[in-house]
């Protein structure tokens, strides 16, 4: 993999000193295979699918809303930083620039999950939510959709989740984000074609640090894993296999779809589930 620069002069992998924070990561060299971006990296399935692709040959370029915190991850994986908060969206210049030229796939994978009972959820629930969820995917692609053009075969992946289709109690704000999502990726992929390919992943609860925010202890974990007709809870590299399909040439006819991976929640009743 080519040297590569962050902004403030520093070689991606490099530690940073107190106080520093990297920015935007430039290529010293064009000789370089497959790019891609991940927006959101830090844990889970993020930092799952960022091994993955780096595994498979990838160049990456990561986000989190602290460049300190993957720092670990980009030395292990070779890739640049972008410290990006999605929420506030004042930093989509920072991934249009380190998205250069050329990029052959993103990664949508910054997301939320707000449970509560509709009456108590407020204005800021379901606008933070669908900032981060379905806006933030919206700003991402305008931010990479001239590098994404570039390339020959360029793929977007973006994150629902089962309880859009399903239907579950507590779920009305994450849902109704992340059903955003799922038509942004439809629209998107009817307009983008056949350049650009364009696909959500739909996972039901994953055991990553988000998802152990709504299970927190191991009887909440064991409780909802039994919901499943596969009677456990998902693991980040699953999600960042089907990830890394999608984003690969063995996908090249698949686009605009939304893939359960569920343990068969979405899909199957076998009286225990």
């Amino acid at each position: 993999m080519p040297a590569s620069r962050t902004g403030d002069g520093l070689r991606c992998g490099d530690a940073l000193e107190p106080g520093q924070t990297r920015r935007i990561c430039r290529l010293e060299s064009r000789e370089v295979g497959v790019r891609s971006v991940i927006v959101g990296a830090h844990g889970g399935i993020g930092e799952a699918t960022a091994r993955r692709l780096a595994a498979a040959g990838h160049e990456l370029v990561l986000t989190a809303r602290s460049a300190t915190s993957i720092e670990a991850l980009a030395a292990e994986t070779g890739a640049c930083v972008v410290e990006l908060d999605v929420e506030t969206g004042n930093d989509w210049d920072r991934l249009t620039e380190a998205a250069e030229s050329q990029l052959d796939g993103l990664v949508y994978a910054a997301g939320t999950i707000t449970l509560k009972p509709i009456g108590r959820l407020s204005d800021d629930d379901f606008l933070r939510d669908f900032r981060i969820n379905a806006l933030g995917a919206a700003k991402a692609v305008q931010s990479c959709l001239p590098a994404l053009t570039a390339s020959d075969a360029g793929s977007i992946v973006l994150f629902s989740t089962v309880a859009v289709d399903q239907g579950f109690a507590a779920h009305s704000s994450i849902a109704m984000a992340k059903g955003a999502v799922v038509g942004l990726m439809r629209s998107l992929a009817a307009e983008l074609a056949p350049g650009i390919r364009v696909n959500a992943i739909a996972p039901s609860l994953i055991d990553s640090p988000l998802g152990r925010s709504v299970a927190p202890n191991e009887k909440i974990a064991e409780a909802v894993a039994k919901l499943h007709p596969v009677p456990r809870l998902g693991q980040p590299d699953e999600i960042a296999a089907m990830v890394a399909f999608l984003l690969s040439p063995e996908a090249g006819w698949i686009t605009g779809q939304t893939i359960g991976i569920d343990g068969g929640r979405s899909t199957l009743r076998t009286g225990r589930s």
